[in-house]
Parts: structure tokens; sequence; C-alpha cells
């Protein structure tokens, strides 16, 4: 230290001394105070702002698009478009798929024309998209003309003037609103959608803003549906249903007092790098120009892989320490057993971090298989088995359909933490991570209202078959394309009855 600077701090620490005791603690505890606030604004800019879920809403469509077995073999045989042994074909895929007798299809099934259009694919996706988006908006007391941002999902159907322009229009949002449209996503563009909503209000919010976005996701059948013999790209036509689902997000800490669940944590990762996991679900053409989704023999095997990395990112983030040490010393241990196998095999238990798991349902073979390799029991999937039994594949609204059983169950109390995960086509995996803020209560939208009192006793018995021994479509399903006839219904490459 130079002279001058040791003869200040002399001269400071002199002056200090002179000063009387009654006016020495009341500077010091003044200047504790102000380096505490400091601190605390500063904590406050580094820290992200919470995002809050306030509300959410799935569709439920008229009694008189209600499908069950009887309607589609009608449909199969009055259109067409199959040949006998294409007809018997979805028939079996149908039976082994896990839907139930009350699920709901595209408006084209019941024109008597049997011809998918461009009206019949707006008018599918008018009914879901407003319907949700109106009842949401009532339920969160929020003006349309409030909301800053606009997310839609579809992966199938991608019109002009985009569909989140047509909800701009129909409830009169602002100009300034910032609206986005994605396809292509598959079945993980509702957790995607939440993320993009996320980041999109903590942007804003930098620049000045912040405030509500609106996710709303859904799947089109109507164009989709595929008229030909391809037996890889049938199975899409036996479990896709109707089904849409919109939620309101914000950053409004003034709301958190309103919202259901916080957002904790969103993990997004894609495999689309390895050749089998782009293509196991496709949209292409078959050999007679009709298009449709063709699901490959290694869907489910891309489904295991995909979600094994995906939990070894999520893992460190959301389990308790004692779950991460308790799984490293079982790895170590099946090592040092000089048993690798036995060491990959192994899966920490995300039990200990979650109270409730919103698992994606595409089709019996995925839930059978996310829940063999995260060795959950029949209650932990009991959610997802119902919602594909009740509503079929929705696609990317799944989650929400999942999510609206635990409510109608009232299994959802302050503080639980609940895990919603989704698979897409690319191959891409996506979780959202919820604390819930408030128990869970009536509510006279939910869609399981008329029927939760038969779940879990309409559920099928579960099979004692492989799920997929043909190794295709019909076991599984569900990177965004679908799939899951299971319980020993596939398809071999020569397009045979496995």
């Amino acid at each position: 230290m130079s002279p001058s600077m040791s003869s200040a701090a002399a001269a400071m620490g002199a002056s200090l001394r002179s000063l009387p005791t009654t006016t020495l603690i009341p500077l010091l505890t003044l200047t504790l105070l102000l380096l505490s606030i400091t601190t605390h604004l500063l904590l406050r800019l580094l820290r992200q702002r919470p995002v809050y879920l306030l509300n959410y809403s799935c569709h439920l469509p008229d009694v008189d698009r209600k499908v069950n077995l009887e309607v589609c073999e009608y449909f199969g045989q009055r259109c067409r478009h199959y040949s006998d042994d294409t007809a018997d074909f979805m028939r079996l895929i149908y039976r082994k798929s896990g839907l139930g007798q009350e699920t709901y299809a595209p408006p084209f099934i019941f024109s008597g024309e049997f011809q998918k259009t461009q009206a019949f694919a707006v008018q599918e996706a008018e009914e879901g998209l407003f319907a949700t988006v109106a009842s949401l908006l009532a339920k969160c007391d929020v003006a349309a003309r409030e909301i800053g941002v606009v997310v839609v999902a579809c992966s199938m159907f991608s019109p002009s003037p985009s569909l989140s322009s047509m909800i701009v229009r129909r409830f009169g949002m602002s100009p300034e609103t910032k609206a986005y449209s994605f396809a292509g996503m598959g079945c993980s563009a509702g957790t995607v959608g939440i993320d993009l909503a996320a980041r999109a209000l903590r942007v804003r919010r930098g620049a000045g803003g912040g405030g509500y976005a609106l996710v709303v996701v859904t799947e089109n059948t109507s164009l989709n549906w595929y008229f030909g013999e391809n037996k890889h790209m049938l199975v899409t036509n036996c479990i896709f249903r109707v089904g849409s689902a919109a939620a309101l997000v914000t950053d409004v800490a003034a709301r958190r007092r309103d919202a259901k669940y916080e957002l904790v944590r969103t993990l997004r990762t894609h495999h689309g790098a390895d050749d089998a996991a782009f293509n196991a679900a496709v949209q292409m053409e078959d050999e007679e120009g009709n298009v449709g989704v063709a699901l490959t023999k290694d869907l489910v095997r891309v489904a295991g892989n995909g979600l094994r990395q995906h939990i070894a990112t999520l893992a460190p983030h959301v389990l308790p320490v004692s779950e991460l040490l308790r799984y490293v010393w079982r790895v170590a241990g099946a090592y040092v057993a000089g048993n690798p196998k036995a060491a990959a095999a192994i899966v920490p238990d995300f039990q200990r971090a979650f109270e409730h798991m919103c698992i994606h349902s595409g089709g019996k073979a995925v839930i059978d298989t996310v829940a063999k390799l995260m060795g959950f029991g029949p209650s932990v999937v009991e959610p997802a088995r119902a919602t594909l039994h009740r509503f079929g594949n929705t696609s990317s609204s799944l989650v929400f359909y999942e999510l609206a059983y635990f409510e109608a169950k009232r299994r959802v109390r302050k503080g639980d933490r609940l895990w919603m995960l989704a698979f897409g086509t690319g191959f891409k995996a996506c979780s959202n991570v919820w604390r819930a803020l408030r128990d869970s209560a009536p509510d006279a939208d939910n869609p399981w209202n008329e029927c939760i009192h038969r779940y879990p006793a309409a559920l099928p018995p579960p099979s004692t078959r492989r799920a997929n021994p043909a190794g295709v479509a019909g076991g599984g399903g569900g990177g965004g394309g679908g799939g899951g006839g299971g319980d020993g219904v596939g398809v071999k490459g020569d397009n045979k009855l496995g």
C-alpha cells in the first residue's frame, strides 16, 4: 500500500473512532442495509422471472363425432378406398390399439362423401381451436387484447393465413400481438409450445413487455387420412383422433395467486442427426401417390434411445442428491461386478422427483416402453393409458388431457411436482416440469367430467404378450407420427401381418 493510501486509511479510521457510539452503530446498520438491498436487487435481476400456467382447456367435440369399432368398420367398407384385406388389417390394428369406443373422428368421416378436402380441414381446425381458446379466456378472466404472444402448433396442417392468424382475427387481438405457428413437430409440439411461450415472455420482459402468452395445440386428421394399401402408413388412421388444447401462461407476478402451476424447467433434446431416428416416422407418398405417415420398425427402439438420452440430461436438474448418489453407486457396482450391460440399463428413480407424470401416450407400445425403461408401475402410467383409451392419439394435446385426468381425480396437491414428457418426429423429446400452486378443484370444463368415474376400471387388462414382436408400426407410436397397435400386431418388411 502506498504511503498516501495508508495515511488516508489511518485518517478514516481515526475519524470513525472519534464518532460517538450512538452515531457509529446507525451508520454501520445503514451501510449493511444498503448492501443487503443492493445484493437482493442484483439477484432479482439475474434470476429469471417465474412463468405461471394460469389455466388450460381441452376440446371435447360434440357427441355426434364419437366413433367406435363399428363406425370405423362401416367407414372402411363404404368409402371404397380400401381392399378387403386392408380393411381387415385396419380392423385388427384398431382392436389391439388400446383405443376405446368413445374417441372422436374428423368431420369428413360423417359427411357421406368420404373425401378429405381443405374445407373439412379448416372446419376441424376452427372447431377445436376456437372452442378451447374461448373457454380458456373465460376461465382466466383475460381479454383477448391483453395477450401479447400467440403460439399455435399443428404438425400436419399449415394453411395460409396461418392458424395463429385465424385466432388473432377471430378474437380481435391487438395489432401488437406476436403470433407464431409451427408445424412438423409431432406429438412433442404441446410441450415445445410451452417452452417457446415462456422464452418469448422473458424476451418481451427484457424489452419492457411480458404479460400473457397463449399456447394452442392441435392436430388435423382431415387432410392426412391415408387412402392407400401400404400397411406401414395405415396405422395412423386407426389411432389418430380429434383433440385440441389451449393454455395461458404469464410472467405477471400479481397473477401468481390465480395460477395453477409454476413452470420450473423445460428441456428439449433432438436426435435427428441419427438417420434411424430421423426416419422413424415420416410423411411420404406411397407407390400410388397417396400421402400418409409411414412408421418404421425402429420407432419404438428410437423412442427408447431418445428417452435415455433425454433423462440423462434432465436427471441432474430434478433428482434429489440422495437419488443421484444411489444411481452412481448402483452403476459403479455393476461395473465392478463386470456387467456393463446391466450398468447401462440402470435408470434413476424419477418417482423421487415427481408426484405426477404426464407421459406421452401416442400408442400402447410407447407407453409400455417408457414404463419398462423407467421402472414405472401400472399406477404411474394409468393416466396415459386412460387418455389413449378415451380420446385416442390426439398428438400434441395429449399431455393436457392427461393433466386434466389428474385434476378430475383430484390428485394434485399444492407443492406437488409434475412432469410432462412428449416425443416428436425428428426425433425429439421435450419435458415441462411444473410445481402445483394449489390443490386441484372441480372444473366444469374438464373433458373427463362425464366419464372419470369409469377409470381406471374401463381400461382393458394389460397384455401378457410382447408389445411389438413384428417390430414396426402396429406396436408403437408416438414420435409424433402415431403408432399404437401393439399387442402382437405389426407389419414386417414385406407388408404382411406379423
